[in-house]
């Protein structure tokens, strides 16, 4: 009988050939499994990532609509606390209610404190003060980079607010024993750029007390009412941070002389003005708040502002003179490279009439004219050409208001 094909042995060698082809085969198969298993990993991880993006969005969406079926919440003001329950007073339409609370939310009220309510008017929840925030950020919470020492030609001024501002808050002893209570407040004023906002500057800076700072032009508004609400809220933010110091510039915007004028824009300064009279001495304790205020135009000043208990000390800061001058003049050129020849005696001399604010102009002036000649030193010519050169500037400035 003859052999079939199938039936006959293959050669050795054609066994193993057959045999690598086939794992050869295999691996490439392998290789592709795991391809394939990456890429089925990377989608995985895609899927997952996008799942938690809509889950997250879900969770939001349900939040939100959690929060619109709930029902509106209402705010009141505490009247009373009573052994029936809690007197509270609903904003908007005066009605007031008895509702009872817990043990544990009673001992947290107070009167006057400000809660939320829901539609049977049952305490939810006690809410902060109420405080314009226009108030909270005049706070300041980085002391200003001024110092005493930065200050030229105001000795007895600085003196004198020292003992008004710093000395209470740091020695109130003394004045115990003595039998005196303490300047109140204290009221700068002169020309503009002697150096009174440089004084305010420096109490915040040397005092660790609560610093806050204004303008008189910010509680000017014209809706009625609303400059006197900021003025509350500004007393009522230094209370909560005691011992403050509330730092008032340009006070003659509110309180200049109160006149017949009998317009609303008048009537609403007026108002503020009253509030902030009531705020610095009325019938309530101002507590450990220490008042500053600066003006230009003291003779604007209303008399019932400038007497005792509300400005104890009325100080002037008047334009320096020579020893004045030369000091500050000595400060503003610390930190510059000045030629050996320099004479700050002369220039304080030159200087006639010189207030802190040109003469700091000036040194700015005389570095500028060294940049323009391309020195990295300023010489005396230097600051004798910005001199003159601010002082034509004024007397432009006068001929063209002149003409105006």
């Amino acid at each position: 009988m003859t052999d079939t094909v199938d039936d006959v042995d293959l050669p050795y060698d054609k066994e193993e050939a057959s045999a690598q082809d086939k794992i050869a085969a295999l691996r490439e198969r392998l290789e592709v499994l795991e391809q394939q298993n990456e890429e089925m990993r990377d989608k995985l991880l895609d899927a997952n990532a996008e799942n938690n993006k809509y889950q997250q969005k879900l969770e939001r969406l349900t939040h939100e609509n959690k929060k619109l079926k709930q029902s509106p919440l209402f705010v009141a003001t505490v009247q009373e606390l009573t052994d029936e329950g809690v007197i509270i007073k609903q904003h908007g339409n005066n009605q007031e209610a008895l509702t009872e609370v817990t043990e544990e939310m009673r001992e947290d009220l107070e009167p006057d404190d400000r809660v939320a309510v829901n539609n049977s008017l049952s305490i939810v929840k006690s809410l902060d003060d109420e405080t314009d925030v226009r108030a909270r950020v005049m706070q300041v919470d980085e002391s200003p980079e001024v110092h005493y020492t930065d200050i030229g030609g105001l000795d007895e001024q600085i003196t004198e607010v020292r003992e008004t501002v710093e000395m209470p808050l740091q020695k109130p002893d003394m004045f115990d024993d003595v039998g005196i209570d303490p300047p109140s407040g204290v009221l700068l004023h002169g020309p503009p750029g002697t150096g009174k906002t440089m004084l305010a500057k420096a109490v915040a800076s040397e005092t660790d007390a609560t610093f806050i700072k204004m303008a008189g032009s910010e509680l000017v508004h014209k809706f009625i009412g609303e400059g006197a609400k900021l003025v509350r809220d500004l007393f009522d933010v230094a209370r909560q941070h005691e011992p403050s110091v509330l730092f008032i510039d340009e006070i003659d915007a509110i309180a200049s002389k109160r006149t017949e004028s009998k317009t609303s824009g008048d009537a609403e300064v007026q108002r503020t003005m009253m509030q902030l009279l009531s705020e610095m001495d009325g019938f309530e304790d101002r507590g450990e708040i220490r008042i500053i205020a600066a003006t230009n135009r003291f003779d604007m000043l209303d008399r019932a502002i400038l007497r005792p208990g509300r400005f104890d000390r009325l100080i002037e800061v008047p334009k320096p003179n020579v020893e004045g001058r030369e000091k500050i003049f000595q400060i503003h050129t610390r930190d510059m490279n000045v030629s050996d020849d320099l004479d700050f005696a002369m220039l304080a001399t030159e200087a006639e009439e010189a207030s802190g604010a040109d003469i700091k102009a000036t040194c700015t002036e005389a570095g500028m004219f060294a940049i323009r000649d391309d020195r990295t030193e300023i010489t005396m010519e230097d600051f004798r050409n910005a001199w003159e050169k601010l002082q034509q500037e004024d007397e432009d400035g006068e001929i063209s208001k002149t003409f105006a």
